[in-house]
């Protein structure tokens, strides 16, 4: 049986196990090296996304990212978006949602066209993206011209054939990766994803988003500031990242003691949260997630942020330019 592959790459490879090659540096600092991110029509300080989950992101959270000028997603999980998006709205601030493919979402939309409250990024959140129920949710958005405005981002795919089909579709923005998240169990169970080559998806989809000029959020896998940079010079414009950002004061996850005392945050993935169906009644969906427990850092996420900032720049210093569009022509070496 001839199985055809679908990427031609002869060594795939993951994030650890690339090197940058630095260029001449032309700063003098850097300090004089700029991390912002222009996204949709919105500008953000780091190309920076706390992963849409129940443990890593909330409303308090959002709030405090929006006014700090660091893009968001909302998750989808147990929350009212309308009194949420209302809020942001009350505050002057981006509105940023997550929905899914199933009937509510689409009374959700609904309910938002009637309300007249247009959410300026919608991303669409699944596991399998590539799918018929994506296609048919994209096109019900794009049906409305109360939408025309508004940002949609479609996830996770990890194929060309993906990539065309939720642009096509009306998709803004591609969410690539899938089964590689630190609580993800989906390659384990299906054998599918892009669990230790995600580096390799990415790589191998960036030439395709940057002629059809589709921005990627790589999601999933960034183990180390370092890989944000390197996720960015494969051709990422955004980094998701979940555990990363877990375990701080802000963060939402449920803070537990072992028997030595020790605290500990719990975070889980989405696909394992506790849900509500079509019909509203709550269910507990663990298929392709698992609890993990993460030590708590008792400091401020907004000082990490800080320091993956300072991390970017010099980054960029070693990538001979001063904006984070120079690690686009950056060389790596390949050391599996």
């Amino acid at each position: 049986m001839n199985n055809k592959l679908t990427f031609s790459s002869e060594k795939l490879f993951d994030y650890k196990d690339i090197n940058l090659i630095p260029k001449l540096c032309i700063v003098n600092s850097r300090n004089d090296c700029d991390t912002s991110i222009q996204f949709g029509k919105l500008k953000f300080d780091l190309p920076i996304i706390p992963a849409n989950m129940e443990s890593v992101i909330n409303e308090n959270l959002c709030i405090e990212l929006a006014k700090n000028n660091y893009f968001y997603i909302m998750h989808r999980f147990n929350i009212d978006i309308i009194y949420f998006i209302r809020k942001m709205k009350s505050l002057n601030l981006f509105s940023s949602i997550s929905i899914g493919v199933n009937n509510n979402s689409f009374a959700l939309l609904n309910q938002l066209v009637d309300l007249n409250l247009i959410p300026d990024f919608i991303t669409i959140d699944i596991a399998h993206g590539h799918s018929n129920k994506m296609k048919n949710i994209i096109q019900y958005i794009r049906s409305f011209d109360n939408f025309n405005n508004t940002f949609i981002i479609a996830g996770n795919i990890i194929t060309k054939e993906a990539i065309n089909d939720l642009v096509s579709w009306g998709a803004n923005c591609i969410k690539i990766g899938i089964g590689n998240g630190f609580s993800c169990t989906t390659y384990n169970n299906t054998g599918f994803g892009s669990k230790d080559i995600q580096a390799s998806i990415i790589n191998e989809c960036y030439p395709i988003c940057k002629e059809l000029n589709i921005p990627i959020i790589a999601d999933g896998g960034i183990t180390q500031i370092s890989d944000i940079s390197k996720a960015i010079t494969l051709g990422a414009s955004m980094v998701m990242i979940g555990s990363l950002l877990t375990g701080f004061i802000e963060s939402p996850g449920k803070i537990v003691s072992d028997k030595n005392n020790n605290l500990f945050q719990e975070y889980y993935g989405s696909a394992s949260s506790l849900s509500s169906d079509e019909n509203g009644n709550l269910k507990t969906k663990n298929i392709e997630g698992t609890m993990k427990l993460i030590p708590f850092k008792n400091k401020s996420i907004f000082d990490f942020l800080i320091q993956i900032k300072e991390a970017l720049q010099s980054s960029i210093s070693y990538a001979g330019g001063d904006n984070l569009s120079s690690l686009k022509n950056v060389e790596f070496y390949i050391k599996k």
